[in-house]
C-alpha cells in the first residue's frame, strides 16, 4: 500500500485528534497527517490514497479551512486516486445536520475520484445528514460528544477496511 495522506480541518482540535488516531492506526510509516490550513493543492495531488476529514459548523457547513480549500478542488486532477472521508459532529445537539461537512466534501469529490470507506448508520441516532448515500454514511462518522467510547473501535474497523481498498 502506498502512503496515505490524511488531511483535516480543525477549529477546536477534535478533528485533529481523530486524524492523528487514524494516522496512528495506519502506522507512522504508512500515513502523513496534514492540517488543511497549511496545505496546497499539490499536497493532495502527491498522494494516491487520501483521507479527508472535517467537522460540521454553523448550520451544517464544513469547517472553515476546508470551506476555503474546497472551493479550489475543481482545479486539481484527482482521477485514479482513492479517497476516504471522515466527519466529526454531534448527533444529539445537531441532529438535523449531523456530519453534514463530510457530505459536502463528498459532493465536491464524487465525480473527481473513487470514494471508498462508506460506513453503516447503525448505532447512530440523528434526524438528517447530508453525509448519507444509499442508506450509508459516505465515510466514517465520529461523535466524540455523545459516543466517544465507540470511537476507537470505529476507527480500527474502518482503517482495516481501508487498508484492503487503498492502492
Amino acid at each position: 500500500m502506498k502512503k496515505v495522506g490524511i488531511f483535516y480541518g480543525s477549529t477546536l482540535g477534535n478533528t485533529r485528534k481523530i486524524a492523528e488516531r487514524i494516522g496512528a492506526a495506519f502506522g507512522a510509516e504508512n500515513a502523513q497527517v496534514v492540517n488543511i490550513e497549511n496545505a496546497a493543492m499539490r499536497d493532495l495531488e502527491s498522494f494516491d490514497n487520501l483521507i479527508l476529514g472535517t467537522s460540521t459548523w454553523g448550520v451544517g457547513e464544513m469547517q472553515e479551512d476546508w470551506e476555503t480549500f474546497a472551493r479550489q478542488l475543481h482545479k486539481i486532477d484527482l482521477s485514479g486516486k482513492k479517497i476516504a472521508l471522515f466527519g466529526v459532529g454531534d448527533q444529539v445537539e445537531w441532529s438535523d445536520s449531523f456530519v453534514n461537512g463530510m457530505g459536502m466534501l463528498h459532493h465536491r469529490l464524487a465525480n473527481k475520484a473513487t470514494i471508498i470507506g462508506f460506513t453503516s448508520i447503525e448505532g447512530y441516532n440523528f434526524d438528517i445528514s447530508l453525509a448519507l448515500k444509499n442508506g450509508e454514511f459516505v465515510g466514517l462518522a465520529i461523535d466524540e460528544v455523545n459516543q466517544s467510547a465507540l470511537t476507537g473501535e470505529r476507527i480500527s474497523r474502518w482503517v482495516e477496511t481501508l487498508k484492503k481498498s487503498f492502492n
